[in-house]
């Protein structure tokens, strides 16, 4: 959630930047709901003043000698009943036009940073570096994951549709296996990376994905259990970032890692047409996620090592990839700045998303009112957080369905992962 002061005292600079994601983000209303807010707030500040001060003045009043009965003593008594009764009416419009200055800001996404490349959209990202070319397969006969995976009998996809609908998938024997040993291989190395392994809840109330920003904006792409107002999580990112949500941290606690492993669900509202077969996108995955909660001053350098934290995931595979710097007009919702990591997958000859690496400032902090407190200073402050996937299960596999691929239609298990399969070939 942008800062309301910052609006308010710098709205041409908040508008600019809001300019540069596209869309139609107009901050006008909120800076004129906010006058109207002030406005009335300094008429009921100085209403309480002169209740208070009435209230002083008619017992000094009558201790220095004032009938109580008499007509000065009454004309105070009418006009602090009367100031208390504009009061009270000035409260509930005041509320309502909180409310709705809230409801204009959730609606608006971060701000970029400064250090975000502008662009209009995903055409122009920046590449930052890519990594592992050399492994790029040279077999000229490489099929696509899916097939693959069900020639293996892997996967089933049919079954999987029978049982749910399209965008589902059924992974059987070694499939299963291989997903496991991914997660696990994932999960002990993150650990190993100084981060501390959560399990979270996987269903979240309405306030859990307000704070981490996929509602309301999101709303139609996420599964909502209606009757118990809980809702399936896009990613660990929501529950555990809202583990803290509503407290003060302390400053020497931080930075607070954690990983965590979660299912997770989306309705992938937008993209019906796109990627209907095989592990790319699905209603529900598997996904390993990286959170950090730190101090504002350390921020980006935190995404740097958060980046390197899912590249190294990736490097340890060898499976090639590269690094994308997200411009303004691809940004996410709650993003300030973020790094998409892309895997190669040989049998379309391009790199494909298999990682988000994103710096929220302090939007997310707003949104749930994470703070934090340093030791011998007064007040508190809006904590930094971060996430990134490290790495999503489903893409990753794929990858390594597609580039460990061999002539003999059999599919080679990375080095790092046969200790968990106990086998090195699918």
């Amino acid at each position: 959630m942008l800062d309301i002061k910052q609006i308010r005292e710098n709205p041409e600079l908040v508008q600019q930047r809001l300019n540069t994601r596209g869309g139609n983000f107009d901050i006008q209303p909120i800076l004129e709901l906010d006058k109207q807010q002030r406005e009335l707030e300094a008429t009921r500040n100085q209403l309480q003043a002169r209740g208070n001060e009435i209230a002083a003045l008619i017992p000094q009043k009558i201790k220095a000698g004032s009938n109580p009965s008499s007509t000065e003593i009454a004309t105070l008594k009418e006009e602090g009943k009367s100031v208390k009764e504009q009061i009270s009416s000035l409260e509930p419009q005041e509320k309502e036009i909180k409310d709705r200055i809230k409801e204009f800001v959730l609606a608006l996404p971060n701000l970029p940073s400064e250090s975000t490349p502008v662009g209009k959209n995903e055409d122009e990202n920046v590449e930052v570096r890519k990594w592992g070319t050399e492994y790029i397969p040279q077999n000229k006969s490489i099929i696509p994951h899916w097939e693959i995976a069900e020639k293996l009998g892997i996967m089933n996809v049919e079954r999987a549709v029978k049982v749910a609908q399209s965008r589902f998938v059924t992974l059987i024997g070694a499939g299963a296996a291989l997903e496991r040993a991914l997660i696990q291989f994932m999960l002990n190395t993150q650990i190993g990376a100084g981060y501390i392994e959560v399990i979270p809840p996987i269903l979240v109330n309405t306030e859990s994905l307000t704070a981490t920003g996929q509602l309301p904006k999101f709303a139609e792409e996420s599964f909502k259990c209606a009757a118990d107002d809980l809702w399936l999580i896009p990613t660990a990112e929501v529950p555990v970032t809202n583990l803290y949500r509503g407290e003060v941290l302390a400053a020497e606690n931080l930075p607070i890692y954690h990983c965590a492993y979660t299912p997770c669900f989306r309705r992938e509202a937008g993209s019906y047409g796109r990627d209907m077969r095989g592990l790319i996108r699905l209603h529900q995955f598997n996904k390993v996620e990286l959170v950090k909660f730190v101090n504002p001053s350390t921020s980006f350098e935190e995404l740097e090592k958060l980046v390197g934290n899912a590249e190294a995931i990736l490097q340890a595979l060898k499976l090639p990839y590269r690094v994308i710097e997200l411009c303004t007009g691809d940004l996410g919702f709650g993003a300030a700045k973020t790094y998409d990591l892309e895997v190669w997958l040989p049998s379309s000859e391009k790199y494909r998303e298999i990682s988000s690496c994103s710096n929220f400032m302090d939007f997310q902090a707003r949104r749930g009112d994470i703070r934090f407190k340093e030791a011998g200073k007064k007040g508190t402050s809006y904590i930094h957080t971060l996430n990134g996937s490290g790495l999503a299960i489903g893409r990753t596999m794929a990858a390594v369905l597609e580039n460990y691929q061999q002539a003999d239609g059999t599919v080679r298990i990375p080095e790092v992962l046969q200790s968990y399969l106990g086998r090195s070939v699918l």
